[in-house]
């Protein structure tokens, strides 16, 4: 079992985790996320996972980072990475806001850094460009498993969308239409919503005038908690699948366990749920460290990291030789098996977490492994 160690909450920590008689190689990984704004909750976690994973370095690997908070304009995130990348970079920890990993990209092909990133907005890996590594599932592979659970688990027709109005919301649109189509499934009702949104119901009023059997939800964490809390309150019977915001438990703590009832979510993993001792020993590290739950970001991000580490303990020198090892290589994680898919794209896999009404702890209800059959040996 992996060697946990405790975190501090300095925003730069500094190296030498080990002797340099035992060193294998060294590693700056500076971590830009999201901090402040209406990404904070999210960008927190894959901080979080980040730093679980350098403090958590493999032997032989020193390691060196600074945390600088992007908070969510695409100009701060560049900013961020102009000053990282004043230094020694081996690869960074990057922003899971989509807008802003599209502002980042060109400088880091620039710069020559590979970014490590969690953010499932689809368009970050089409850019043809080769020094992004995305350690969530994209929307092609989450809005698959979303939509298959809707209309094959659950066995409704008339889904009523609703999405954000951000890139991120555009994206999973997107490929929430594509699923349903290829599923012989046609929305009843699409609206998007503004993330600074103080009041859903009147776009629940709207959806609940269609008639539809289901409330597909794919918005960030305070909106998918208002749309469940205003839902609950109204009496709503509709059943609810939201999007990956909603397994964070920095969500459900949002919401009572009674207005949980019956809610699902896609995702990529759920940490507080179990499945394996290594899983297990995750949740109990993070929540040691930050006195908090974790959820599928942090470990995204941390197995993310830590497949760029086990390439520098490989003898990865460079920003290029860590670039090549992540193109390559197969990592297997705790959440998944990671590989690329030639575009960047590493995790190929998703699950569907559902309430119960008394928890706020989800049950995993389905999983959907290898959607697009990138990893060699897995069934799909």
């Amino acid at each position: 079992m992996r060697r946990f160690l405790s975190i501090l909450s300095a925003t730069v920590f500094s190296a030498s985790l080990l002797s340099g008689a035992a060193r294998a190689g060294e590693a700056s990984v500076p971590v830009l996320v999201p901090l402040t704004g209406f990404l904070s909750l999210e960008g927190t976690s894959q901080r979080n996972g980040a730093v679980l994973a350098l403090k958590d370095a493999p032997a032989g690997v020193a390691v060196r980072s600074e945390v600088i908070d992007t908070g969510t304009s695409p100009e701060a995130a560049v900013t961020a990475l102009e000053r990282a990348a004043g230094g020694k970079v081996t690869a960074v920890a990057a922003s899971m806001l989509g807008t802003q990993m599209l502002a980042m990209l060109p400088l880091a092909q620039d710069y020559g850094i590979p970014l490590v990133t969690v953010s499932g907005t689809a368009s970050i890996t089409d850019q043809g460009n080769p020094w992004v590594f995305r350690f969530f599932p994209g929307d092609a592979v989450t809005k698959e498993a979303h939509a298959r659970y809707v209309t094959e688990e659950l066995g409704r027709k008339r889904p009523a969308v609703i999405y954000q109005t951000t890139a991120y919301g555009q994206s999973g649109k997107a490929h929430l239409e594509q699923a349903f189509k290829k599923l012989g499934v046609e929305p009843v009702f699409e609206e998007g919503v503004d993330p600074a949104a103080k009041d859903l119901l009147p776009v629940l009023t709207k959806a609940l005038a269609a008639k539809p059997d289901v409330l597909v939800l794919h918005l960030h964490s305070g909106p998918t908690a208002l749309f469940i809390r205003q839902a609950a309150a109204n009496g709503v019977a509709v059943p609810i699948v939201a999007g990956s915001a909603m397994h964070q438990p920095s969500t459900a703590a949002l919401l009572e366990p009674a207005e949980l009832k019956g809610v699902c979510a896609e995702t990529a993993a759920s940490p507080i749920s179990g499945g394996s001792p290594e899983v297990e020993a995750f949740t109990a590290a993070y929540r040691a460290a930050f006195n908090a739950e974790p959820d599928a970001f942090a470990l995204g991000q941390y197995d993310g990291i830590r497949m760029v580490l086990a390439a520098v303990q490989g003898g990865a020198d460079s920003p290029e030789a860590v670039r090549k090892a992540l193109s390559t290589g197969t990592h297997q994680g705790l959440a998944m098996t990671y590989k690329s898919d030639g575009k960047g794209n590493m995790a190929h896999s998703a699950v569907i977490v559902c309430y119960d009404g008394v928890s706020r702890v989800p049950a995993i209800a389905k999983r959907y492994d290898n959607l697009t059959g990138v990893v060699t040996g897995m069934v799909k």
